[in-house]
């Protein structure tokens, strides 16, 4: 098992410390939220994009993918009524498989509530169909560069559409492409009445990615989740992927949080 660490824990941090210091403390990969960098991602030039994709490499740490996606960038809408705020959306989700291919990363994490949350008078049905518009044509991109996209199932009080892993699974499904998966997060499945590690199992083969956190919104071991079914069953179905530590919130503080995580699942995982 691979494990990476999200950028946007070390808060002010340049994206360089970031690579050095998460892999002097012995992690795989950095996932990068594009808000930390630009609010756009078409605001960083491809020769800033090398850079980057550089530097992580000297630093000996792989990029994952990114994730927090639509954070800053104004105007996006996965479930708009608005054709325009539709087209303008899918057209920025091939902009980021492109950023996401050109810093070398494999996977586009997309969670983004407040941008695929129903608005009044839409229908559950309308928003499934517009989000699949929506993503379309970056599938197509995301097939060319080498990348997946990640749709993320999160509980109800984050938003009104897509809140299970077997939601997500048959949005995907749906999608027909293997560019287009799902994530599952161990806070977000937390929410679930299912256990988490039959949510695993009964995702098996339609994941492509993890994040490691908390019901508490923590770091995986600061809290009462228990890691270890969640391991074996991870285990079980064969997922061989990153296990991202993804947190909301840092009281703890960037290097605790970041150490205490990376100790905890290793220990776990054996």
């Amino acid at each position: 098992m691979k494990f990476g660490i999200c950028n946007e824990i070390f808060q002010g941090w340049k994206i360089d410390d970031v690579f050095t210091y998460a892999a002097r403390l012995g992690y795989d990969a950095v996932e990068i939220a594009p808000f930390t960098l630009a609010k756009h991602v078409t605001e960083i030039p491809p020769a800033e994009r090398a850079r980057i994709r550089g530097a992580a490499e000297r630093a000996g740490v792989a990029i994952s993918g990114i994730h927090w996606v639509l954070v800053q960038a104004e105007g996006m809408y996965v479930t708009s009524p608005e054709a325009a705020t539709r087209a303008r959306t899918a057209q920025y989700f091939c902009d980021l498989a492109d950023f996401c291919a050109d810093l070398g990363g494999k996977v586009i994490v997309v969670g983004s509530p407040k941008q695929r949350s129903l608005l009044p008078g839409v229908t559950p049905e309308q928003g499934w169909a517009w989000a699949q518009e929506v993503f379309r044509p970056s599938v197509a991109m995301a097939e060319r560069r080498g990348v997946t996209i990640c749709f993320e199932p999160l509980p109800a009080e984050d938003t009104n559409f897509v809140n299970t892993a077997e939601e997500a699974v048959r949005f995907a499904r749906a999608m027909g492409s293997p560019a287009f998966q799902v994530i599952l997060d161990v806070r977000a499945m937390s929410h679930e009445a299912k256990p988490v590690p039959q949510i695993i199992r009964e995702s098996r083969g339609a994941f492509a990615y993890v994040h490691a956190n908390d019901k508490n919104l923590k770091g995986p071991g600061f809290g009462e989740v228990d890691f270890g079914p969640i391991a074996a069953a991870l285990r079980e179905v064969g997922y061989d992927g990153t296990v991202s530590v993804e947190v909301f919130k840092f009281d703890e503080g960037p290097e605790e949080i970041a150490a205490r995580s990376l100790a905890y699942l290793k220990r776990v995982f054996g």
